[in-house]
């Protein structure tokens, strides 16, 4: 029989334990590549299915079988770049020196951004650019119309930043011309809130024997510390927190929705309408929600660089 093994959970995993600010989630770390362009894209939820391929892993029993991959489906209407940032390096990190914004914009921005009709030109020196792209949920089916702001690095000199940026400037981009099929990517999303939740399925607190004195589920003693420290397993919110999934593989990016439209829609999220994309296995976060992709920030040298060749979409 095997061993069970259940180490402490919940509090000391994750530290801080707190709720996102907001469901944009925040980067603080981006990758170095070689091509010009941005180095993530946004994206929507929309559900789960499987797809039907044939295996391509080297090693694998079942190579040159057709077998069940488990994916995501991920609904990418293009971004709008809305400004462009220059930054600055002092002792203290990045400080932004100027910023320069579209001379049109759509009316649903007035939402989120204050407009100025003062149009700002680039100035003084700087020794990064990054962009400022909005999504566009109106193009999808999730019943919202206010935009998302994220910043958006990019890969490159700072000249060459800086002259990608002014062609993309007021434009749109797809997620075509920032991933192909078969890059590994990171995720960053934030969890689905569990609302107000007690230890046992907070934090794993085993219960205690039903002929136990007292309390049933108290706090754990020992190498949890006392019922007062931080480090015990309370009872609070769960869920909503900021987490990164590494080494996500893009299977396909699809730029006919048709192909994953049902015909009444994906539970909980309605019809795609735009391009999509189809990331290898579970993605953090509920429906609707959106989730940041960016370049593989530690690719492991023994992930398989092969995609799976998909026969079918199983909805």
């Amino acid at each position: 029989m095997a061993k069970s093994h259940a180490p402490r959970r919940g509090t000391l995993q994750f530290w801080p334990h707190r709720r996102a600010r907001s469901e944009a989630a925040r980067i603080r770390n981006w990758p170095t590549i070689k091509e010009i362009k941005p180095l993530g894209f946004v994206a929507y939820k929309a559900g789960m299915c499987h797809v039907m391929a044939i295996d391509t892993r080297p090693k694998a029993l079942t190579k040159g079988e057709e077998i069940s991959v488990p994916v995501t489906i991920l609904e990418c209407p293009p971004l709008k770049v809305v400004a462009i940032q220059l930054y600055q390096t002092d002792s203290l990190g990045l400080r932004m020196v100027s910023s320069v914004r579209a001379a049109q914009w759509d009316k649903e921005m007035e939402r989120v951004l204050q407009i100025h009709k003062k149009q700002r030109q680039v100035e003084g020196t700087f020794d990064d650019v990054r962009l400022l792209v909005a999504t566009q949920p109106k193009l999808t089916g999730i019943g919202t119309k206010k935009p998302k702001i994220m910043e958006m690095a990019l890969s490159g000199t700072k000249e060459e930043k800086l002259k990608y940026a002014q062609d993309k400037l007021g434009k749109e981009i797809s997620v075509s011309d920032v991933f192909k099929e078969g890059n590994y990517v990171d995720v960053h999303a934030i969890t689905r809130g569990k609302g107000f939740q007690g230890p046992v399925k907070r934090h794993g607190v085993m219960l205690r024997h039903h002929k136990s004195e007292k309390a049933r589920r108290a706090n754990v003693r020992g190498s949890w510390s006392g019922p007062s420290m931080w480090t015990a397993p309370h009872s609070a919110k769960m869920g909503y927190n900021l987490r990164t999934e590494f080494n996500k593989q893009i299977l396909r990016i699809g730029m006919q929705p048709d192909d994953v439209r049902c015909p009444a829609g994906i539970n909980h999220y309605g019809v795609v309408k735009n391009n999509y994309v189809l990331v290898k296995g579970s993605v953090i976060g509920p429906q609707k929600r959106i989730v940041t992709l960016i370049h593989a920030t530690r690719p492991h040298v023994h992930l398989p660089k092969e995609v799976p060749q998909i026969r079918g979409i199983i909805l």
